[in-house]
Formats: C-alpha cells, structure tokens, sequence
C-alpha cells in the first residue's frame, strides 16, 4: 500500500501496530509497538512510504505498519 492509498483509508490517529526494526516474521524478537498513527503518511526520499507514530521518534515505513483490527483498538 502506498502513501496516497493509506491516507484514503486512515486518518491520523488510527490504532496501529508499528515494527521499528525488524517485522516478526524476519525477527521474532523485534520490537512492536501497540500505537496511533500522528501524520499523514507521505513518500520519504522519493520512494519509501511512511507514517510517524506516537510513542517513537522516527518515521517507520509503512511495510512495518499492521492496522489493528477495530475490536482491539476500542478496548
């Protein structure tokens, strides 16, 4: 999914899960984050797109990014 198409999708302030380093499927001791998106999503460098979240502070790409699903996000 790219930038434009995530935007379409999700505001700012959709609960997501956010893989820092590795996802867990490369590293199952990777780092997940359980947190909200805080911008807009946007192409960095002219071809990696990314999302900032809150709770870190660098953009993380959004191959590392999973929506959480709605039940989840409202507990």
């Amino acid at each position: 999914m790219n930038a434009n198409q995530f935007n379409a999708r999700y505001p700012i302030g959709t609960p997501v899960f956010a893989y820092p380093g590795c996802r867990p499927e490369d590293d199952a001791n990777g780092e997940r984050l359980v947190t909200r998106t805080r911008s807009k999503a946007e192409v960095l460098g002219g071809h990696t797109d990314v999302v900032w979240v809150d709770g870190h502070g660098a953009c993380i790409a959004l191959t590392h990014i999973d929506v959480r699903p709605a039940e989840e996000a409202a507990s």
